[in-house]
């Protein structure tokens, strides 16, 4: 990193002011430009050549510059701001998931019921119906469908119902499963079967879906077929201004579709890798599967396609009643969770989790793991400290994924160590109310706490965990980088009546850090993109109106006017 460092700095200082003695290859004047540089500069103009910025300042200073070939662009006022960064996407899965049929949005339990119904007058008797990533926090119902509802609607199918690391069967998916009130999870293996009060399962599987045989009869995709479902979605993230991603679990083939998009002079969103490792294998598995990650030729810096880290996951989620918390859940009909002692599920030992995280910052790859309960987090932080003691970690970078619920103490502790975080704002938005209701405003106080993360120094990168669906709205996650900053900005969750917890509010300044510079950071390419200067990529949108003044209320419906990346134009209105 501090040979890539030096020739960035170099870049940006001796080496632009050569590119800049040649004419531009492009001027885009009269703009505003909002630079996002340390100290947040306005200008009016850019020059590039190449895929680098060459030049930011006036109109007057710039224009001057450009020669019989340079492309002139007036941008009539309009707002540029540099490319925005997606901190965690999963584009591979997310551009496949309507592939064999379209799935319709699902707001209510009648919604799910209506859509297994269609789906076995469709399919033959004995073929599983399959409904991936519907979140019962987000469903207006705030619960699973029960295993007699999936009955009546699909007696002769099996059926499941997975929202994230958890999932709901009807009875013909769990007897073809071997799952009844004999059934147990293997000893020294996570997970958990929810049971009735009589001691039959219900039907509710935390982190145990691997246990359901499934046998999907859903059409496949050939290799062109993804590659070109891939470059679909690319081309929307584009049109929201979106230039670089980051791919929080990439697997093999994954990578084989960006590195053919590349080949074909398609791939229009830089991509950062986190190897997807299955963190609760055999330690000699899982030190393989980093070791491989470190020996791939595309750990070598690439500013398109770059394996720099690895990902596993700690602990289940919030939006299905798993997540590791610190103190019990309670009691919920929501999540139905009868327990009242149940915490949520970590997947990972504490002495398992620090071997691994030490293996790979060893091999100069990010560690990060899925955690969303405080339970994970502060487990996470522990594993970084005690690797500290013996191994510096803050040049590492380690992060947190998700990073939902801290503590006051979680903050000071990432700021003291340098561990960075990942998180998406659109949570907040979508489950704020389903939280609520479930933890009340004390335990909420420090959910995505981007005001005490940004005044402790912490720095913290926007993004979507895009999973599900084309279309920056209509994702289950959505991608739209524009919601994600006014969610950040007003913390306000939908169906609810006010802000939560407005102390943890920030500016709209902060929130485009969130998605440009500090994704950057995350990424260790803070020198090559994230804001607009001289030496950096050409990675920049023109919008149609400005962010930083336009009314609060509409700054989500933001349209992008064209976007950029390496000087070249990837999207226009």
């Amino acid at each position: 990193m501090t040979i890539l460092r030096g020739f960035c700095l170099l870049l940006a200082s001796g080496a632009s002011l050569a590119l800049a003695a040649e004419p531009p290859d492009l001027i885009v004047h009269h703009a505003k430009v909002v630079t996002v540089d340390s100290g947040f500069t306005i200008a009016e103009a850019l020059a590039v050549r190449g895929d680098r910025i060459t030049a930011v300042g006036t109109s007057a200073d710039l224009l001057p510059l450009a020669g019989p070939q340079t492309q002139l662009i007036d941008a009539e006022g309009r707002t540029i701001i540099p490319g925005l960064i997606d901190s965690h996407v999963h584009a591979t899965g997310a551009a496949m998931y309507e592939y064999d049929h379209p799935i319709p949005e699902l707001e209510t339990v009648a919604d799910v019921l209506k859509y297994i119904a269609a789906r076995a007058d469709q399919l033959e008797e004995g073929d599983w119906i399959v409904l991936n990533q519907v979140f019962i926090t987000r469903l207006r119902d705030q619960r699973y469908p029960t295993r007699n509802e999936m009955d009546q609607v699909a007696p002769k199918n099996p059926v499941i119902f997975r929202t994230g690391p958890d999932c709901a069967l009807n009875s013909l998916a769990m007897s073809l499963s071997g799952i009844d009130r004999n059934f147990t999870i293997p000893e020294g293996e996570s997970g958990l079967v929810e049971h009735d009060a009589d001691g039959e399962p219900t039907g509710i599987l935390r982190n145990a879906s691997r246990f359901v045989k499934v046998k999907s009869k859903g059409k496949s995709a050939t290799f062109d077929e993804q590659r070109e479902r891939l470059r679909q979605l690319f081309a929307d993230y584009n049109a929201v201004g979106i230039t670089s991603v980051a791919d929080r679990a990439a697997s093999n083939n994954g990578i084989q579709l960006y590195e053919s998009l590349l080949a074909q002079e398609q791939l229009t969103c830089r991509v950062f890798l986190s190897y997807g490792v299955n963190g609760q294998a055999k330690r000699e598995t899982i030190e393989q599967s980093i070791q491989k990650a470190a020996d791939h030729p595309r750990h070598q810096y690439d500013p398109w396609i770059w394996l720099r880290g690895i990902k596993v996951f700690l602990d289940g989620g919030m939006l299905t009643g798993s997540a590791y918390m610190r103190q019990p859940w309670g009691l919920s009909q929501i999540y139905s969770i009868t327990d009242p002692q149940y915490q949520g599920l970590k997947f990972i030992p504490d002495e398992e989790l620090e071997h691994m995280a030490r293996f790979a910052l060893e091999r100069d790859l990010q560690f990060t793991a899925h955690s969303v309960g405080d339970g994970a987090i502060h487990a996470l932080i522990d594993a970084y400290a005690k690797i500290n003691t013996t191994l510096p970690v803050k040049a590492r970078r380690p992060c947190i994924t998700h990073c939902n619920f801290m503590s006051a103490e979680a903050v000071t502790r990432m700021a003291e160590l340098g561990v960075v975080a990942d998180l998406q704002p659109a949570w907040l938005w979508l489950d704020g109310h389903t939280l609520y209701k479930q933890f009340g405003n004390d335990r909420l106080a420090y959910f995505q706490p981007y005001k005490s993360l940004s005044d402790a120094g912490v720095i913290v990168g926007g993004g979507s965990d895009h999973m599900q669906k084309i279309g920056s709205f209509r994702s289950v996650n959505p991608y739209n980088p524009f919601l994600g900053m006014w969610i950040a900005i007003t913390r306000q969750p939908r169906h609810f009546a006010t802000p939560l917890h407005t102390e943890q509010q920030i500016s709209r300044e902060q929130a485009l850090r969130l998605y440009t510079i500090n994704n950057a950071f995350l990424t260790f390419e803070e020198h090559m993109k994230g804001s607009l200067e001289p030496g950096k990529l050409a990675d920049f949108v023109i919008l149609d109106d400005d962010l930083l003044t336009c009314p609060l209320e509409t700054l989500p419906q933001l349209t992008v006017f064209a976007t950029y990346v390496g000087g070249r134009q990837v999207y226009s209105h």
